[in-house]
């Protein structure tokens, strides 16, 4: 198939050995200063919507026409993706809006049932020439909990890679989402391990818990695409609170969310150096 945006971005990464961030979307506010950090970055970057969020805003079509609004007029390379969509209905109506990519989670499934579900939601995003990322070995900590979850096994994962066609596998290595500390400690080991026994880029989920030094050391280790959101929301809280902090009387939203925005593109940009892992 044509290559997608999100393939533009993510292929070309994984054959240089330098990471891709992929940043959660939870506002219009967010995708511009994800947009606003990876311009400043000079790198390319992935803007990601949940199927939370969509839940969030009532739907997706809202959140994500703006998110795709937002990429085009980018002067750097921006995909949007759906990231954790559980519902294939909500994966259908991302590549009708015109997402490039989406992460199809079926991990909570019994292995079988995982794949079939998987290589159906492929082919069809394939004859629409759409990305498609999937998960196995369940990342914990959806719920708050931070548990590291199932390690993925790296045999399973070529069979299941070989056996789905999927572009992309997010893998569970230690990491663990929604974690508010960065001091996740991550199986370097196993990503070397999966990185030799799959054809396709790793995923790392969770990595708002992980310290810069390690995200760099995961991409060195093999990791291409790197999942960030709860990191980002911090940055965007801990500005909004300071300002209303020093400004007990302000009523005007973009007032704070002003700098709220501000420190996220900051972030982003420090981040989009981190993956690059010492290159370019």
């Amino acid at each position: 198939m044509p290559l997608s945006p999100t393939d533009e971005i993510v292929g070309p990464a994984a054959r240089a050995r330098v990471g891709v961030g992929a940043f959660n979307v939870v506002q219009l506010e967010h995708a511009e200063a994800i947009v606003a950090g990876a311009e400043a970055a000079g790198r390319p970057v992935i803007l990601q919507i949940s199927e939370n969020t969509a839940r969030y805003h009532g739907g997706l079509e809202p959140i994500g026409l703006a998110a795709l609004a937002v990429a085009r007029a980018a002067l750097v390379p921006v995909a949007v993706h759906l990231d954790h969509a559980e519902s294939v209905d909500l994966v259908h109506e991302a590549v009708r809006l015109g997402f490039s990519s989406v992460m199809f989670d079926a991990s909570t499934l019994p292995y079988k049932e995982n794949l079939q579900a998987t290589r159906d939601v492929t082919a069809y995003c394939h004859a629409r020439d759409v990305w498609v990322e999937a998960e196995l070995g369940e990342v914990g900590g959806k719920d708050g909990a931070h548990a590291p979850g199932v390690r993925t096994d790296p045999a399973q994962a070529r069979d299941f890679v070989g056996a789905t066609g999927v572009d992309a596998l997010a893998v569970a290595v230690g990491s663990s989402h929604a974690m508010t500390t960065r001091d996740a400690v991550l199986d370097f080991a196993l990503i070397s391990a999966l990185r030799d026994a799959v054809g396709v880029p790793l995923v790392l989920h969770g990595s708002s818990g992980v310290a810069d030094a390690e995200l760099s050391r995961a991409v060195a280790a093999g990791m291409t695409k790197v999942n960030v959101s709860t990191h980002l929301n911090k940055q965007f809280t801990r500005a909004a609170r300071t300002y209303l902090e020093a400004h007990p009387s302000a009523v005007d939203p973009r007032k704070y969310l002003g700098p709220a925005r501000d420190a996220v593109a900051d972030a982003v940009a420090h981040l989009l150096g981190v993956l690059l892992g010492g290159r370019g």
